[in-house]
């Protein structure tokens, strides 16, 4: 080859390909390690197999699609389609050889790389998949320049087995339409990391997204909403673009995704939402619901309390729904929904009532359980089974039902302890519609905090089960909620590289999971993510700051994390910008004050990822540890230091806050010994749409003894329950004079949410960051 072309070829490599040789190009050995998900075994040889245009791939005539996708995969990288050729029994030439073996579970393959040939081994042609989607991985995903490409790859072996059966990715298409190309690029990338479940969430208030031919208005008229809210939900007042807006698939387009996905071994669930989440259905067929009136399709999101009443109507209604599902769809699970499904219409319906007294229920719970075993016996009689959130474990359990864990463990636990199988997708790990990086440097999302680290750790069986009943943990699924996500684009910056943490916490054995060998391998596996055009975020690189309380000293020290391995960190504390020559951070920062933090990731002398940014509130009482009255709900507790960690709680709710559920919040600081004081205070959170309100009344109060308490400080908040309120964090403090105390109590009461709220007369959440004592 030419030399300086060949020079030229080496330096524009990616950082999988190690050179080239007689027009060959090298595939290194780290490509090979760097698999997402990471098998469970994977050995290195010596030597290289020359993969070419020229390379046969041989299968049995029972593999012959499984083959043809292979082939179809290799056209990308290698630029010239390979043959096909049957291969007899014995037979075991030089080239790609494609098998199955029944010794190998049917997900389970075997891919070994020698000199001579690549041979995928199978338990079924799902496992000979997964065996192509490492060899894809290995290779770069497009070819590199306009000529046929030929590769050198490494001798290696794997063995190889997902944990957990069910891996699934979900995708809502109600608060935003995705065309039916994006869903097949969706499926691909699923299907590329190992994933084999795509949940297709097609109905809610927002719109409805499936045609049913025997109620076209599902279509004409729920498919489509009038406007649709700008900004965020926590905006007030609220504001609308005035566009129509929405859209639908076919049912055609249906089987065309389902062809789809089956050919890269996928299975597609659908979700009809029931018995809430149903506006868009209502506002075509309005006598679904309770009490006669006009509908329309839902222009802002949240919880709506129109609800399917529970007639004849609406459940021949419902199974004539289903049952064009069901024909479409081969999956055996029809999810269902059964989340948050508001019972304010129940109550105010006399048809309820007497259908209460009529079944024997005790309440509007038992209401919906008995909704939902009508339902069931429907979808049993069709010969499939339901899945469902788990609030369908309210007023008792279908007989049937997955349960599918939604608002934390404790649901997955409890179905798994009945005996019902149970797919875990807690929102603390696995909503990826959350926050992934600082939301100042981060495009619009709910809310939340969930980087990618924090995805990794997930462990989804609960230790709280014995071994017979964690056989029920089917395997977990992250969800992508699109209120905030108009366009593909923006899903994929959500989704990924945090669906690559997802699919290596189902398929990788517990024991082999690595956070840093994680990072290593993904440092790898974006120059494929970029090959193939994805808009994954780059919070990889961004720098968090970990407060560390050190309540022996009552000192604050503050770790700068990456995740890069091969980043460094520049930092600075006097409100500069960090460059290449600021402080390199080599351990926790010391911080005696309230202070500014910068700090930036630099990669070869360049800045990487967002800047830091972040000021400590340093107090006397930083690094404390509260005395707590009530302690907070376990999904909003970080630790004993969340009131006394230096970082103060902004407008959007996550760790950073202690929330408490119904209970009022009291929280006692021993300063250690009498000290003079200047000035006390503590923030609230104000989220009606999350349900979180304003205290209606706090109270700061000091002692010398710890019994005896002096109230310095006392306030109501007629402004805690009154519509329109904004969103807001709001600090509750005192200046004082001449005063002096060794302990120092601040008081937060809750309410109860009021009438103009979808969960009125119910207790609210109370959301308490950063006291501090000066």
């Amino acid at each position: 080859m030419n030399t300086f072309r060949g020079y030229l070829f080496l330096l524009l490599l990616p950082p999988f390909l190690s050179g080239c040789l007689n027009d060959k190009v090298i595939i290194n050995k780290e490509a090979a390690r760097s698999i997402i998900p990471k098998p469970v075994s994977l050995e290195m040889g010596s030597g290289s197999f020359s993969l070419s245009p020229q390379t046969v791939v041989y299968a049995p005539d029972s593999l012959g699609e499984i083959a043809s996708y292979l082939v179809k995969t290799l056209l990308n990288p290698i630029g010239e389609e390979l043959s096909i050729q049957p291969m007899g029994p014995g037979n075991s030439p030089s080239g790609i050889l494609l098998d199955t073996r029944t010794d190998l579970g049917e997900e389970a393959y075997n891919l070994s790389i020698t000199s001579e040939q690549v041979h995928i081994s199978g338990g079924s042609q799902k496992g000979i998949f997964y065996g192509i989607q490492s060899l894809r991985q290995i290779l770069p995903t497009l070819i590199q320049h306009s000529a046929p490409q030929a590769y050198e790859l490494p001798v290696l072996e794997i063995q190889d087995e997902p944990r957990y059966p069910y891996r699934g990715l979900h995708l809502d298409v109600s608060r935003h339409f995705f065309p039916v190309d994006f869903i097949k690029r969706f499926i691909d990338l699923l299907a590329f990391h190992k994933l084999n479940v795509f949940h297709w969430h097609l109905t809610d208030d927002q719109g409805w997204r499936l045609e049913i031919k025997q109620y076209p208005k599902l279509t004409e008229i729920g498919a489509y909403r009038e406007e649709t809210l700008v900004g965020h939900y926590r905006d007030q007042p609220h504001k609308f673009d005035g566009k129509r807006y929405g859209g639908f698939y076919t049912q055609e387009d249906v089987k065309e995704v389902l062809a789809y996905a089956a050919e890269r071994q996928v299975t597609v669930i659908p979700e009809i939402e029931l018995p809430g989440h149903a506006l868009a259905a209502i506002s075509a067929y309005p006598e679904l619901a309770c009490q006669p009136g006009e509908y329309k399709v839902g222009t802002k999101w949240g919880i709506f309390e129109e609800v399917f009443c529970p007639t004849d109507y609406t459940f021949e209604f419902l199974e004539n729904v289903l049952g064009e599902v069901i024909d479409l769809f081969p999956s055996p699970y029809i999810h269902i929904g059964g989340d948050e499904c508001p019972k304010v219409r129940w109550e105010e319906s006399a048809f309820c009532q007497n259908l209460l007294k009529q079944e024997g229920l005790s309440n509007e719970l038992e209401l919906q359980s008995y909704f939902i075993k009508r339902i069931e016996e429907y979808v049993n009689s069709r010969g499939r089974r339901i899945i469902g959130w788990d609030e369908i474990l309210e007023g008792g359990l279908a007989p049937n039902a997955t349960v599918m864990s939604w608002q934390g463990i404790t649901g997955g636990i409890e179905a798994a302890e009945q005996g019902h199988d149970v797919v875990m997708t807690p929102t603390s790990h696995v909503y990826l519609d959350y926050y992934q990086g600082d939301p100042e440097n981060e495009p619009l999302a709910i809310g939340g905090n969930l980087p990618l680290e924090k995805v990794y750790a997930y462990e989804p069986t609960p230790e709280e089960l014995d071994e017979k009943e964690a056989q029920h943990i089917l395997g977990a699924q992250a969800n992508l909620w699109t209120e905030y996500i108009p366009t593909g684009e923006k899903a994929e910056y959500m989704v990924y590289p945090r669906a690559c943490a997802l699919a290596e916490l189902v398929w990788t054995p517990k024991e082999g999971k690595d956070f840093i060998d994680f990072t290593q391998r993904l440092e790898y596996h974006f120059s494929r993510l970029d090959d193939l055009g994805v808009n994954y975020a780059k919070t990889f690189y961004n720098v968090t700051a970990l407060p560390l309380p050190d309540s022996a000293n009552k000192q604050l020290q503050v770790e700068l994390k990456r995740n890069s391995q091969q980043a460094e960190i520049r930092y600075t504390l006097n409100d500069e910008v960090p460059g290449p020559e600021s402080s390199r951070y080599e351990g926790p920062i010391a911080l005696d004050q309230t202070q500014t933090l910068k700090a930036i990731s630099f990669l070869e002398g360049k800045p990487v990822g967002a800047t830091l940014e972040k000021t400590f509130q340093v107090s006397l009482a930083t690094a404390g540890i509260p005395k707590l009255k009530n302690m907070p709900s376990e999904k909003y507790n970080a630790g004993p230091f969340v009131l006394t960690d230096g970082v103060v709680g902004t407008d959007i709710f996550n760790d950073l806050w202690y929330g408490f559920d119904g209970e009022d919040f009291e929280a006692t600081i021993d300063l250690g010994e009498e000290t003079p004081i200047k000035r006390l205070g503590f923030g609230v959170l104000h989220t009606p749409f999350a349900w979180i309100f304003y205290p209606s009344q706090v109270e700061i109060s000091i002692s010398q003894d710890g019994e005896n308490f002096e109230s310095v400080f006392s306030a109501e908040d007629p402004k805690a329950t009154v519509e329109g309120t904004p969103i807001k964090r709001k600090e509750h403090a005192v200046t004082l004079e001449g005063k002096s105390a060794r302990f120092v109590r601040f008081f937060a009461k809750n309410t109860i949410i009021p009438t103009w709220h979808g969960g009125s007369g119910r207790n609210s959440w109370l959301f308490v960051d950063e006291i501090y004592v000066e």
